[in-house]
């Protein structure tokens, strides 16, 4: 089956030209969007067209960037659209036609540079997590509590007040005594 998908990017756009050249490409069934294109998961009728494709259907877009706006964006939707035994063809790229050898092998390609591209980005973040973690940086969220507060909440603890109470003084969540009081327990 072949499957189109049309989009612009605000309602007072006009998909016409790409349901034209869509339907004269043969499509059954057409899936329309007026939306930013922001991120692929974010358009609704795309998932829709996606989630309609069967094995050896064929998804055909009028235009590559009415479909996505980044390379890896780009890569993951025809990665998305290969798992599913299915292909994509973009009219107005004809090197982006995986329904032949040489589109299938430019997806191996560019596959193989988005992996590329992830693990070089994972291996950056873990380098500057551990460069961070070298000049003691600390992760997470901020403390609630000043060190001051988090001296006076042990002793009020101590006192047998209830982290309830505490909390509700301090103008902080229960569980941030809670918390607190694990780490001192835990600490010990």
């Amino acid at each position: 089956m072949l499957i189109g998908y049309a989009r612009v990017s605000t309602p007072t756009q006009n998909l016409d030209r790409q349901i034209a050249a869509l339907r004269d490409a043969g499509c059954e069934l057409i899936f329309r969007e007026k939306a930013s294109a922001k991120n692929v998961r974010s358009r609704p009728e795309l998932e829709k067209a996606i989630d309609r494709l069967g094995s050896e259907d064929v998804l055909i877009v009028a235009e590559w960037d009415r479909a996505t706006r980044s390379m890896l964006d780009g890569i993951e939707l025809m990665q998305r659209i290969a798992d599913r035994g299915a292909a994509i063809k973009v009219l107005d790229k004809p090197h982006l036609d995986l329904t032949t050898p040489i589109g299938q092998g430019l997806l191996a390609l560019l596959s193989a540079m988005a992996e590329d591209e992830r693990q070089r980005i994972v291996r950056r973040a873990a380098d500057g997590r551990r460069a961070a973690r070298a000049r003691n940086v600390k992760f997470g969220r901020p403390s609630a509590l000043t060190v001051h507060q988090q001296e006076r909440a042990l002793q009020r603890l101590a006192d047998g007040d209830s982290a309830r109470e505490i909390s509700r003084d301090m103008g902080v969540a229960a569980s941030t005594i809670s918390r607190l009081q694990k780490r001192i327990a835990n600490s010990t």
